[in-house]
């Protein structure tokens, strides 16, 4: 199948190269999420991604900016969305394409979080974004299969699969994760398909904390504290951890376009936090956003 590009007009590139507010007309998510660890068993629902104001642009018009037209607005953390094609997912027709400039725009992050309440239940409590618009995966790639029956199978490959995101709690308490899909084998089918990720640690091995530790260099305990270096209270704190966590994503097709090959549609994930090395547990983060692709 051959896919090809829409010019873009001059008229079109400079009506958009001002700074864009990204709005949607409207994206429904439902889904059901299993503990974090598990396999995700999900089903989402979603309605079809319209833009919703003049700055929303697919990705020819992106393409035929200039640096200076994005610079300082806010475009590169947005990906592209589809102005034609069909909801009907059926249309794509089954076959081994190669996913690429595979895009994940998140926009909402929540933190779960204990309740107050004895026996209460823990839940997903809003935050406030306390990093710059750098947190969009982008340039990703792998293989997506259709098959004959409609099953849909994604293995993530390659690309800028990871951005460091802060967020903060409604009571001051910051937190800290990495944002990623690295090493994602998703199936399900054209509707929706879920499957589990490997996420990073936070940092590396040859980072030092204040009292310069670390995992691959620096000193073994707390040598300021002779008396309790190896202590019990500090084995956490002592013994550095960089093992990859896993997190698991559920993504809904909204729109194929079939001449072009573009696909789009919205995700949720659920992945846990940075441990500071070990030192302290996970919390459980979800993201929802969009999603777009191309398929060759």
């Amino acid at each position: 199948m051959a896919f090809t590009m829409k010019s873009v007009s001059s008229k079109a590139v400079a009506a958009r190269s001002v700074k864009p507010t990204r709005a949607m007309k409207s994206v429904v998510c439902q889904a059901f999420k299993p503990a974090f660890g598990q396999v995700a068993a999900a089903t989402l629902a979603a309605t079809t991604i319209l833009a919703g104001s003049a700055s929303a642009l697919t990705y020819d018009e992106q393409q035929g900016l200039t640096y200076l037209q994005v610079k300082g607005t806010g475009m590169a953390n947005t990906c592209p969305v589809l102005s034609s094609g069909t909801s009907v997912v059926s249309d794509l027709k089954p076959g081994k394409y190669k996913m690429q400039n595979f895009c994940m725009e998140p926009t909402s992050f929540t933190v779960k979080e204990e309740s107050q309440y004895k026996d209460g239940e823990s839940n997903f409590v809003p935050t406030k974004l306390m990093t710059r618009l750098t947190y969009t995966l982008d340039a990703i790639t792998g293989d997506f299969t259709v098959g004959p029956n409609g099953s849909v199978e994604f293995k993530e490959d390659d690309g800028i699969d990871y951005a460091a995101t802060t967020v903060q709690l409604p009571g001051g308490e910051r937190v800290a994760f990495l944002f990623t899909i690295k090493q994602l084998e998703a199936k399900g089918t054209l509707d929706s398909f879920s499957g589990d990720f490997n996420v990073p640690s936070y940092r590396g091995s040859s980072f030092l904390d204040p009292k310069g530790r670390g995992g691959s260099t620096g000193y073994d305990n707390a040598i300021a504290l002779p008396a309790a270096a190896d202590t019990e209270e500090l084995a956490k704190e002592n013994t550095k951890s960089t093992v990859a966590l896993r997190g698991t994503a559920v993504f809904s097709v909204a729109k194929v376009d079939v001449a072009t090959g573009e696909i789009a549609g919205v995700f949720e994930s659920i992945q846990p936090s940075d441990t500071d090395l070990g030192a302290k547990p996970a919390k459980d983060i979800k993201i929802t956003g969009l999603w777009y692709g191309q398929l060759n």
